[in-house]
């Protein structure tokens, strides 16, 4: 009976237990994974970007071009054979001029990176007529040069650092630039025999009225266009050839002007002294009644009055000085009572520019009386 009695309570202990374990909540699982030991992935190295070139000490490799036709040809430039008498080699990051073939008359260089021209390059081009080194950074032109290519007829040395004209230029020269460079030296000589020279254009640079000396243009006789503006010039130059067509002395800093300055011009036609210093002080009475003159620029002055001008003039820009009042009857040029029935007696004035002064409309009736051609006004 005790046996009985003991296995029963066994029983009954055993499902208390049972039902206690059953009620305990069971862990969850985890909802990330355990870290493990793995090494994390070795990244590739980053290779660097290409290092731009920086000026002047680096330049970008010179452009070779594909093999020519012609076995004289530079590798460094091209050879059309529709113009077997010109080189191109532009746009090529040269830093020296190649060796140039005999049958060269044209050679273009411009804006690549050459420092210095030296006389080796041109030992055979003796036929060389046309040389653009325009946009380069040459600093010096061997005299020698010239004397390998003596026939040279256009020569470009625009925007580049030269500080003063080359020396030894040959005598057959008829157009030389050399503007947007250093220069503030124009060598003794330098232009000495060059009768056929028609174009000079210095433009950009940094002459000075000793920098330009009196004899320096007198040799010129053949130059129709001279472009001195944008210099440090305080005087008119002097010894500019009488059969000058175009004179432009923009942005310089002359203040006065000769009496006589223009009398022995025969052609002169077109006359730039935009920004300048000049006053009515400056500027004798008649010093532009000139019977050629078609277009005269007097533009950013300190001018109070008209100037007094020839009757074929036809552009005149007078913008931005001190003028106060303008009258026609001053600055016609002829009395206007006279009968001008015959209309090429007539002042051929068709375009004036007067503003940026102290001027406001109406324009005077005089002024339209006189100047019947004129077309436009700006005021």
């Amino acid at each position: 009976m005790k046996a009985s009695v003991g296995l029963i309570s066994s029983m009954v202990l055993f499902l208390l237990i049972g039902t206690v374990f059953s009620q305990r909540p069971r862990p969850k699982k985890p909802t990330r994974r355990p870290p493990t030991t793995r090494k994390p992935p070795v990244r590739k190295p980053v290779t660097p970007a290409a290092k731009e070139p920086l000026e002047p000490t680096d330049f970008p490799p010179p452009i070779l071009g594909p093999p020519s036709s012609f076995s004289d040809c530079p590798r460094e430039c091209s050879c059309n054979p529709s113009y077997p008498n010109a080189l191109y080699c532009e746009n090529r990051n040269l830093r020296v001029v190649p060796v140039i073939p005999f049958r060269t008359h044209y050679l273009y260089l411009q804006n690549n990176y050459i420092s210095e021209v030296t006389a080796e390059a041109f030992n055979n081009a003796t036929e060389v007529r046309w040389v653009n080194l325009a946009n380069n950074r040459i600093q010096r032109i061997d005299k020698q040069v010239f004397e390998k290519i003596p026939a040279l007829l256009y020569l470009y040395v625009q925007r580049n650092q030269l500080k003063e004209v080359p020396s030894g230029l040959p005598a057959t020269l008829e157009q030389i630039r050399l503007d947007r460079n250093l220069i503030s030296k124009i060598p003794t000589g330098a232009f000495n025999k060059m009768e056929n020279l028609t174009l000079l254009d210095l433009h950009y640079n940094q002459l000075s009225d000793t920098g330009l000396g009196k004899n320096t243009l007198k040799d010129l006789k053949s130059l129709l266009q001279l472009n001195l503006a944008h210099n440090t010039l305080k005087k008119m130059p002097s010894g500019v050839p009488g059969n000058i067509i175009q004179l432009f002395l923009d942005k310089n800093r002359i203040d006065d002007i000769p009496k006589d300055y223009f009398k022995d011009f025969s052609h002169l036609a077109f006359v730039r002294l935009n920004y300048n210093q000049l006053s009515d002080k400056g500027i004798p009475k008649a010093v532009f009644n000139v019977s050629t003159l078609l277009d005269l620029q007097l533009a950013h002055n300190q001018l109070k009055m008209v100037p007094v001008f020839n009757s074929h003039l036809e552009h005149l820009h007078l913008n931005h000085n001190s003028i106060e009042s303008i009258n026609g009857t001053e600055i016609c040029p002829y009395e206007m009572q006279v009968d001008l029935s015959d209309d090429s007696l007539v002042p051929r004035l068709r375009y004036l520019r007067l503003d940026g002064n102290h001027l406001h409309p109406p324009i005077p009736l005089d002024v339209i009386m006189c100047f019947r051609h004129l077309h436009s006004i700006v005021i």
